[in-house]
């Protein structure tokens, strides 16, 4: 073997264990400023900075890895202008016939950039809802209430709803018969909820007093109720069935009937 070889080799390994070593020291150093970052921040704004640093690290990747080659091409004498000039004519194929991969990544920029949504959040974006589980520059990861694990290029994000950001103000309707007192079931149902809000093991996940927002709807065989909590978002799904729980044992109790819907049927002799 050459010594001409062996030296190439010798640099060659020097130049990958470079590359690896720097990779995780800037992967480490990036962690660490993140988690400080992020402690000394509010909930949303953590979320968001730890969704950047999960696409800045592949960005990072991509880039050692590019320069190491670069590198490496230098090391064994290979000119890079050839590669260059297919790599031209290859990302001008590319660009015509991947639009649509481009509009993901576009699309994807903007998501983190406006902060639309961050790892955690539940939202229903292109007509499916889920958990964000990781957001990436093509593609955004949800996992539904199944279980089931979703890919929705973020090109199809048109219209985001976004469940889980701030607060929420979870509607609470409650049917009751034509033959009730609406005034006095609007006011057990108030009762109720404010008893449900200072409860000390759901005060923590309930802002503030009930809002009664009176009757609904007049429907076919009952008399809708509407009232409203404001909640923390991650909890507006509990409180509110929580809420339904006590409200059906509290009009129980009361004698007060919850109807379901009926048919009658008239017999002509």
């Amino acid at each position: 073997m050459s010594d001409a070889l062996v030296e190439s080799l010798i640099r060659s390994v020097v130049v990958v264990a470079i590359a690896v070593i720097a990779y995780f020291l800037l992967v480490r150093v990036g962690r660490r400023l993140v988690d400080n970052y992020a402690a000394k921040s509010g909930k949303e704004t953590g979320k968001r900075i730890v969704t950047l640093w999960r696409v800045m690290r592949r960005i990072v990747l991509v880039i050692v890895i590019l320069t190491a080659i670069l590198v490496l091409f230098g090391v064994w004498g290979f000119s890079i202008a050839p590669f260059l000039a297919v790599g031209t004519v290859f990302a001008a194929a590319v660009g015509f016939g991947a639009q649509d991969l481009v509009k993901d990544f576009i699309a994807g920029f903007f998501i983190l950039v406006e902060d639309q949504f961050a790892m955690g959040d539940t939202v229903t974006i292109a007509g499916v809802t889920g958990t964000v589980e990781d957001i990436q520059l093509r593609v955004t990861v949800l996992r539904d209430l199944e279980g089931n694990q979703l890919f929705v290029p973020n090109g199809q994000v048109v219209v985001t709803t976004n469940f889980t950001s701030a607060y929420a103000k979870p509607v609470i309707d409650v049917g009751i018969s034509y033959e009730t007192d609406v005034d006095r079931a609007l006011a057990i149902l108030k009762d109720e909820l404010d008893a449900l809000a200072s409860d000390p093991a759901w005060t923590g996940r309930i802002s503030g007093e009930s809002e009664i927002m009176g009757v609904n709807e007049l429907g076919d065989s009952a008399v809708v109720l509407r009232a409203r909590l404001v909640t923390d978002a991650n909890e507006r799904w509990t409180v509110r069935r929580e809420a339904l729980r006590r409200v059906k044992n509290r009009f129980d109790a009361e004698g007060i009937s919850i109807p379901f819907p009926q048919v009658t049927v008239h017999r002509a002799d």
